[in-house]
């Protein structure tokens, strides 16, 4: 069954409009939280929810995000104070998500989202509004890494690439076979999703640079819409690796593996495996 709802990941550190004012027209023209107001059911007139329990500064954060949107003109927004899983069975919440439209999750922990979230009707009605109606989950940093079904919850950089060195939990389950990180560029990450990649060549990773953004519809078609790189790793051209001759701690070795880079209207089929390059050279960044 077509999946009706959308899924726009973002990589962290997105243009809110505070940039100087030489670049404040890509925010307002080209930038990602426009983009999500372009695909949502009423643009600019959507009912947005901010849902900031990844984060250690909650009240901050919805803030931030409502004061952003308010600079695009929507200002039918509202921010979800669900800091417990009781929050999150509370009816006054979900009768707030059952009405929004867009429900954008911000960055923090991964782990404080899915804990609290996990196995709750919060997640059990996001899940079946994703399917079934016209309906975005945006999430940012940790609300993006949180979006599969698979998460990445340690790794350090320096050891990414040490047989241990990284540790997967449970998600959201919006997309399955995926792993998302984020902050890719800026933290080096790479190593942590080429371990997880060997480890299970049916994950698909992706890696999200800040300020880079993927609009992802039906679980299918990928857009890169954020003005920063995408890394994309597929596993499985995997011809071998020492993965399982190697002792916890010890460097891994990959023969095979694919990379992927994408940049901003590039597409990237994950039924296909086939990312199509835009050359239009378009000039309005």
């Amino acid at each position: 069954m077509a999946i009706k709802g959308k899924l726009v990941i973002i990589g962290g550190a997105e243009d809110k409009g505070e940039k100087s004012k030489t670049k404040i027209n890509n925010f307002y023209e080209n930038g990602i939280l426009k983009r999500i107001l372009d695909e949502a059911r009423l643009h600019e007139k959507s009912r947005i929810e901010i849902l900031p329990t990844a984060s250690g500064v909650p009240k901050e954060s919805g803030n931030d995000y409502i004061k952003a949107f308010g600079k695009l003109n929507a200002v039918n927004t509202g921010v979800l104070n669900i800091k417990t899983r009781e929050d999150a069975e509370d009816p006054e919440m979900l009768d707030r998500l059952r009405k929004a439209d867009v429900l954008l999750v911000t960055g923090g922990d991964q782990m404080r989202l899915t804990t609290i979230l996990g196995g709750t009707k919060f997640l059990d009605l996001l899940q079946e509004k994703y399917h079934k109606e016209d309906f975005i989950y945006a999430g940012t940093s940790a609300g993006a890494a949180a979006a599969s079904n698979n998460i990445v919850t340690e790794g350090q950089s320096e050891n990414a690439l040490l047989k241990g060195g990284v540790k997967m939990a449970s998600g959201l389950a919006l997309i399955n076979d995926v792993v998302i990180d984020t902050h890719f560029v800026s933290r080096g990450r790479i190593g942590r999703i080429f371990q997880i990649v060997v480890t299970n060549p049916r994950l698909f990773g992706v890696g999200l640079e800040e300020n880079a953004a993927l609009l992802i519809t039906n679980n299918s078609k990928v857009e890169a819409i954020g003005p920063a790189m995408t890394v994309l790793v597929d596993g499985r051209s995997i011809k071998d690796s020492n993965f399982n001759d190697s002792d916890t701690g010890e460097s891994l070795s990959i023969e095979g593996i694919t990379v992927h880079v994408m940049s901003k209207y590039d597409i990237y089929d994950l039924n296909s495996h086939k990312l199509t390059i835009d050359h239009s050279n378009r000039s309005d960044e």
